[in-house]
């Protein structure tokens, strides 16, 4: 009992100390910033209150919609399009690199190190890189999100063959059975209900991300909600963001019950 609370007795001093620390560095970066963290505190609720003024869609703002679909509409499929080349790529890499898989140790630790370079660059940074070669463009927006779910989805789709597959695949190997049988009729089977399920998470995430791309690249909804922002136009901006949120809306529920019926 006595080692029991001596052992919570440590732990509560590491966490203690743990927030300590942080909030020594809160406090040094907010001085070295010259930022007032009770100012910010106060200003929050003005803020809301000017976006929920200015950014209401008025009876003026349906005018717009008819444009506000028809880049949204763009925009999903930019996000879907990107999202499905990513996996058919990852899923090949993935089985070459995964431990359970893979060809050998030397191409494993190549393909690790590729879906932590792909998946490490922010996006923002990837559309910069890619706006100074491919100019504003939506195969400019479509690199940048394909290249970002490949780091994403390469790195989910090993952890899957080796936690659903190994058993499966060490089984069959030991019957003697060869190793292309053995990936497409055994290993990839097993694993494509967790291998959609995070397709669908990547086609949310990248109809979200696509926006901020858009705004970057100068395609799709991201483009026009900026192009209404930098117009004052807030109703208009007010209108677009409410249509991504129903969309976004709509994809989380179509996707919550393709994952019922596949799990």
């Amino acid at each position: 009992m006595q080692s029991s609370a001596k052992f919570l007795q440590r732990k509560g001093w590491r966490q203690t100390v743990i927030i300590g620390i942080i909030g020594g560095i809160y406090l040094l970066g907010s001085w070295l910033l010259n930022f007032d963290s009770l100012s910010g505190l106060i200003a929050i609720p003005k803020a809301f209150n000017w976006l929920g003024v200015n950014f209401q869609p008025t009876s003026e703002s349906i005018s717009y919609l008819p444009k506000i679909w028809q880049k949204l509409f763009q925009t999903v499929l930019l996000a879907i399009s990107s999202t499905v080349v990513a996996a058919i790529i990852s899923i090949f890499i993935a089985l070459v690199g995964s431990k359970v898989t893979g060809i050998n140790g030397s191409v494993q630790l190549v393909v690790r190190g590729v879906a932590s370079f792909f998946r490490n660059i922010p996006l923002v940074a990837w559309s910069m890189i890619l706006l100074f070669s491919f100019k504003q463009s939506d195969f400019t927006g479509f690199l940048a999100l394909l290249l970002m779910s490949i780091g994403f989805l390469i790195r989910a789709f090993m952890e899957i063959i080796e936690d659903e597959a190994s058993e499966t695949m060490l089984a069959l190997k030991a019957t003697g059975a060869g190793y292309f049988p053995v990936i497409f009729q055994a290993v990839l089977p097993q694993i494509l209900p967790s291998v959609l399920s995070w397709i669908l998470y990547m086609i949310e995430n990248n109809v979200r991300d696509a926006t901020l791309v858009g705004i970057l690249t100068g395609t799709g909804i991201g483009f026009l909600f900026d192009l209404y922002f930098k117009s004052f136009r807030f109703d208009a901006a007010g209108m677009t963001i409410l249509a991504i949120i129903v969309v976004v809306i709509i994809l989380e529920l179509i996707s919550n019950q393709i994952r019922k019926v596949i799990l």
